[in-house]
């Protein structure tokens, strides 16, 4: 039997035939419609995951702390939030693939706007000892008088690049981003388990939440390709870029990656304006439903979807929260939904940080930290959201099983991450901040004296590759020598450093690049293992409320996912990170973004914290399974008789899980 109203010739297999001489619509088919919705998030994630990428560039271009920059990258959840409820309203009435198409282009202008402020800004200036690689101006010891000018200049140069003004732009397009984000996963994924067959339904959905890890992937290797480019390209030629890259006053062309995602969200957005508001179910005669309850189960939902248009805005946000009490009553969904509002706090902080992790633990560019994220750490997640797709696919695991899965998996995850804690480096050598030359811990030391360096200045150098200055003046360098090019190759008569004549630029690193790969392979051994529990955990969600409800409680579940977890999440983690700094820059006595972190208390807040979002979550998911196996219990005790017909063996316990204990509301099968 077709859909109400719509007619159509069924096979022998169960399977619809196209009649002869028709042309079979791709925009009626469900798989067609996983395919579009799995291009659109991929591109609608790669701009979240590109804006993660970059954020260290950010926090030095814009000036800014950790937490800001986490504030930042909380803003779109902002948006978000404020219009779940509105969204929960209209999407029990509007055209769902519509909405999903308008919140694509939404999320394509949000991107292009974050593109502007460099546009309208100037020029990046940076602390150079070489101007237009002819005169030595300045780093080196200078006389007083010249150095007083320079610190003046300093200032007022900070003021100019910080241009805070501007960050407005990037706030709008990240509140942007957040709204049209809004219809996007949820709608897409009602709208595929309503129209997919029970047997595929973990499968498609599994490969949509690999894709929610796969777009921000693809983020990151955008990141590393754009952060190679100089940040200026597109103002100076290829001959004048300066400094070279690997420098550490290096900064990549951040606005570039913007401007290419937001094409592709464009793009994959318009096919939405096509699909049905209701296609086919796919087999709908795979499993032999009976026809009776089939028009139950329908007139159930058509008289819901009547009293739903006969409420008004107004009432609907009088009675949201009534109705958001209800949902949350069921023991659970409310677990589970907590749990992965623990895991979504850590995936949110770890994704924003930790490039900049691996740029301060390992001295690894950020063009190289972003690939290594993007291109080994994500694929890891994606397969482990696969594989658990393919697991509950493989052995149809019920309720249960689904319990026991997740918490089995988030227990080896916080096994995986335990060697963490201990892969990492040591604070690098820097004179003054973090290690006394000649029994002072002072930047401002007997051998520099008469140089009058500026405080703020950030130019690194390293002495005989062991003990690391700020600056070529702090290391009481008065001679340069330049290579054919004009740029430096090394500095001399130091009167600082151990040995004056072997001082070369660029810092001195943390020297443990060889812990690189072990770390990298028990993060990315710790992500494959906790993202098996993705599929098999919105499971529990959706089969733990009516069909017809399964919108409204995925709505509710990603505002709890913004308000508890993204929105604090990333800010929660740049406080932390910000606890570790031994060495702030100032711009005009405003601090701005941190040189020098302790990377030991680095490493283990970081890490630390990711460990305690994970045992929370596996708290939860523990707290769920018993509840399920005392209802399941309590339903052996009643032995009550099944006389419906089930549209799976597996499922028959899954019909039996009740919304809530002690409502009436009892999770139905899908048909």
């Amino acid at each position: 039997m077709g859909i109400k109203g719509r007619p159509s010739v069924v096979s022998k297999s169960g399977q619809g035939e196209k009649p002869r001489g028709c042309t079979v619509n791709p925009f009626n088919s469900i798989k067609f419609f996983v395919l579009c919705h799995g291009l659109l998030q991929l591109s609608q994630l790669m701009v979240s995951g590109y804006m993660k990428s970059i954020i260290s560039t950010v926090e030095k271009r814009f000036g800014m702390t950790s937490q800001n920059s986490g504030m930042l990258s909380s803003l779109n959840e902002i948006g978000s939030t404020v219009f779940i409820v509105f969204i929960s309203y209209f999407g029990s009435r509007v055209h769902r693939p519509r909405l999903i198409g308008c919140g694509g282009i939404v999320v394509s202008v949000a991107a292009f706007t974050m593109s502007l402020p460099h546009f309208l800004m100037g020029r990046y200036t940076y602390d150079s000892t070489v101007s237009n690689h002819v005169d030595v101006v300045t780093d080196t010891c200078q006389l007083a008088s010249t150095a007083q000018q320079l610190t003046n200049k300093t200032c007022e140069m900070g003021t100019v690049q910080s241009d805070h003004y501007m960050l407005s732009l990037l706030m709008v397009g990240q509140l942007l981003l957040g709204i049209g984000g809004v219809p996007i996963q949820p709608f897409g994924i009602s709208y595929v388990d309503d129209y997919a067959s029970n047997r595929n339904s973990p499968l498609y959905l599994g490969i949509l939440f690999a894709v929610t890890v796969l777009g921000p992937a693809f983020g990151f290797v955008l990141g590393a390709s754009v952060l190679r480019i100089f940040i200026d390209i597109d103002k100076v030629s290829a001959e004048d870029i300066y400094p070279k890259f690997g420098d550490p006053r290096w900064l990549g062309a951040w606005w570039l990656g913007f401007l290419l995602a937001a094409s592709c969200v464009l793009i994959f957005s318009f096919p939405y304006f096509f699909f049905p508001r209701e296609m086919p179910k796919e087999g709908s005669r795979d499993h032999q439903i009976d026809a009776n309850m089939e028009k139950k189960l329908d007139e159930s939902k058509a008289k819901q979807a009547d009293a739903m248009e006969k409420m008004s805005l107004l009432q609907f946000i009088k009675s949201f929260p009534r109705i958001l009490v209800r949902t949350l009553k069921s023991q659970v969904y409310l677990m589970v939904v907590l749990a992965q509002v623990c895991l979504s706090a850590l995936m949110s902080g770890l994704s924003v940080f930790i490039s900049k992790f691996l740029e301060q633990q390992f001295s690894v560019t950020a063009s190289f930290a972003n690939l290594l994220i993007g291109s080994v750490h994500v694929p890891g997640a994606v397969l482990g959201i696969l594989v658990g797709g393919m697991i509950m696919r493989r052995f149809s695991i019920t309720l249960r099983g689904s319990a026991v899965m997740c918490c089995l998996a988030i227990f080896l995850s916080i096994c995986a991450a335990t060697p963490l804690l201990f892969l990492g480096c040591a604070t690098q050598k820097v004179a003054g901040v973090n290690y006394p030359l000649n029994s002072t811990l002072d930047i401002r030391m007997g051998c520099n004296q008469g140089c009058s360096c500026r405080d703020q200045v950030y130019n690194p150098v390293c002495a005989d590759s062991v003990i690391e200055f700020i600056s070529p003046c702090h290391a009481g360098c008065r001679n340069v020598v330049l290579d054919a090019e004009r740029v430096v190759k090394n500095y001399s008569n130091c009167s600082c450093a151990p040995d004056p004549s072997r001082v070369s630029p660029g810092t001195c690193g943390t020297g443990c690049y060889h812990l690189l790969l072990p770390f990298m392979f028990f993060l990315t051994l710790t992500g494959f293992v906790a993202t098996l529990c993705q599929t098999p955990s919105f499971m529990l969600v959706l089969r733990s409320v009516k069909p017809e409800d399964k919108s409204f409680a995925i709505g509710i579940q990603f505002m709890l996912f913004r308000v508890l977890a993204w929105l604090p999440g990333p800010i929660l983690y740049g406080s932390t990170i910000d606890s570790t700094c031994i060495r702030w820059e100032r711009k005009c006595k405003t601090k701005a973004a941190c040189r020098y972190y302790n990377l030991d208390l680095f490493r283990t807040r970081y890490i630390g914290l990711q460990m305690v979002f994970q045992s929370a979550g596996l708290l939860f998911f523990l707290m769920a399974y018993y509840f399920l196996q005392r209802h399941f219990l309590r339903q052996e005790k009643q032995e009550k008789p099944l006389t419906e017909i089930h549209p799976h063996p597996k499922e028959v316990e899954e019909r039996e899980l009740l919304m809530d204990q002690g409502s009436n509301t009892v999770s139905q099968p899908k048909v």
